[in-house]
């Protein structure tokens, strides 16, 4: 029965390690933002308390491509060295349940967990990692159905005169690769978007199966394909902008979003009360997300952005 892989917790609430396990597992599938994030661990933080992690920029010199001569000595150069902080918070959110309906039902908490509670964790947590997504200095902003407007101000530069279209993210794709910026998986970039964004391409995309024979490459949560240099990814975590032409849409590298986890995502259940007849289940987590960089002080370190938002200000 589900109820024997409860165990009571010294902090006022039901653990079950087996069911958290299949809540994180459940939740996986569904995620789109948070499986780009690279993770920090931060255990022993609580709620309210600052963590801090380094961010490491490009080398302020490159090496000589004339070589190094028998008696010269090795070059020497700097790399600047900046902090991501984030605030660490608490989420979560539960459905109560009567002791009654734990009595009839053969399997109620597993039906709460994988009707309700995976579908909520999954969409709470890709709106909190996308919340800093959005929060990159590089906004694109269609002028033509083929060229865009860059500006590296974090809020976009016009309103949108035409749709996304194949000849954007080309030109998107050819900027990441001028700007230097890595790309995700030591080959390609990522695209992120909604349905009716991708629709354009939708024909033109390079089938999975087609890049993947070799059965080494990780397939990414929503992925529909390739297009040029971009590995494509479909989401509906994130609402619509309601922008009067396309939508928004995510185009970035490597070294984006710094996921902080303090306590990982978990089931909880609230310790029965009214003589048993009132009950819990709840999804937990402690934590949060920041982006690595998005420093305005100067060009230099505008420079360092590693996303560019499909972005319009109507």
């Amino acid at each position: 029965m589900s109820g024997q892989l409860w165990s009571r917790s010294d902090s006022g609430f039901m653990a079950t390690p087996t069911l958290s396990e299949e809540l994180r597992t459940a939740v996986q599938p569904l995620s789109r933002f948070t499986q780009f994030c690279d993770v920090e661990t931060a255990l022993g933080k609580n709620r309210g308390d600052t963590y801090t992690w380094n961010i490491y920029g490009n080398t302020a010199d490159d090496g000589d491509e004339n070589g190094i001569n028998e008696n010269q000595k090795m070059p020497e150069t700097t790399f600047p060295v900046g902090n991501g902080t984030v605030t660490v918070k608490e989420f979560g959110n539960s459905v109560p349940y009567s002791g009654k309906y734990d009595d009839l039902s053969e399997h109620p908490v597993k039906e709460i967990i994988h009707k309700t509670l995976k579908n909520d964790a999954a969409r709470t947590m890709d709106r909190v990692a996308h919340g800093q997504f959005n929060a990159t200095l590089l906004r694109a902003t269609s002028t033509s159905a083929t060229a865009f407007d860059l500006v590296d101000t974090g809020t976009a530069g016009g309103a949108h005169t035409n749709d996304l279209s194949l000849d954007h993210i080309k030109g998107i794709g050819d900027t990441m690769e001028e700007r230097n910026i890595p790309v995700f998986d030591g080959e390609h970039y990522v695209l992120v978007a909604r349905p009716t964004t991708l629709r354009p391409m939708r024909n033109e995309l390079e089938g999975i199966h087609q890049y993947t024979s070799e059965g080494w490459m990780r397939i990414m949560e929503g992925e529909k394909g390739k297009y040029d240099n971009f590995r494509v990814v479909s989401q509906t975590n994130i609402p619509s902008a309601g922008f009067s032409n396309s939508d928004a849409a995510y185009f970035f590298g490597s070294d984006t979003v710094t996921e902080v986890v303090a306590n990982p995502l978990e089931l909880r259940g609230k310790i029965p009360d009214d003589y048993g007849r009132s009950k819990g289940i709840a999804w937990y987590y402690l934590g949060n997300f920041g982006i690595t960089h998005a420093d305005d002080t100067d060009a230099n370190t505008k420079a360092q952005a590693r996303i560019i938002k499909w972005d319009s200000t109507s």
